[in-house]
């Protein structure tokens, strides 16, 4: 059950459930243990699971025709993951979510969901506040991306993301933030020697 406290304060701060309501909710998850460099959501294969992080650190990335890869999001622990659209659609996945440490999450499946969902207004006012932020949290970063510079958005991202930061490699971070690694570096080091 110690696994399950952190969805539960994390479910909690957002819709207020009942003692019943949290089993009946935390009992539709099962841990799973994630090795570093395993994939838990790879293209041609349909996600299975939102994926809650207990503890870890995941990168979801997809790769160009031309064999260039591009990160799409990072996440830590108390974040969620998935290829969202294959597991909304049930149709196959595009992106590859790979675990950057030995990693643990709760996973739920796409019918216990919407299981939970139908049982209960307060599960499905959950899960929507989750797709508005998520949501949120694109837009905002498609906007950054066509108003910043590569330099803002690194600096933007240290500031709010510091953990992440420090936890991911380089050149993930870099593809994520729309610049090389080279260019990367060259900003960390201008930083250093301020």
């Amino acid at each position: 059950m110690e696994h399950h406290q952190a969805l539960i304060d994390h479910i909690s701060k957002r819709v207020s459930l009942n003692e019943d309501e949290i089993q009946e909710f935390v009992s539709c998850f099962k841990i799973t243990k994630v090795k570093k460099r395993q994939f838990i959501i790879q293209p041609d294969f349909v996600a299975k699971y939102r994926n809650y992080v207990i503890q870890g650190a995941f990168r979801a990335y997809v790769v160009a025709d031309e064999g260039e890869e591009h990160t799409i999001q990072f996440v830590v622990e108390d974040w969620w993951i998935s290829d969202y659209s294959s597991f909304i659609y049930q149709q196959p996945a595009s992106m590859f979510v790979i675990a950057l440490e030995d990693s643990i999450v709760l996973q739920i499946d796409y019918e216990s969901e919407q299981k939970l969902k139908a049982s209960n207004h307060k599960f499905e006012t959950f899960f929507r506040i989750m797709a508005e932020r998520s949501f949120a949290g694109i837009q905002k970063r498609l906007i950054s991306n066509l108003t910043k510079t590569a330099e803002e958005r690194f600096t933007e991202f240290e500031q709010n993301y510091p953990k992440i930061a420090n936890r991911v490699p380089q050149y993930a971070l870099a593809s994520f933030l729309g610049m090389t690694t080279q260019y990367m570096s060259k900003l960390r080091n201008t930083r250093v020697h301020k």
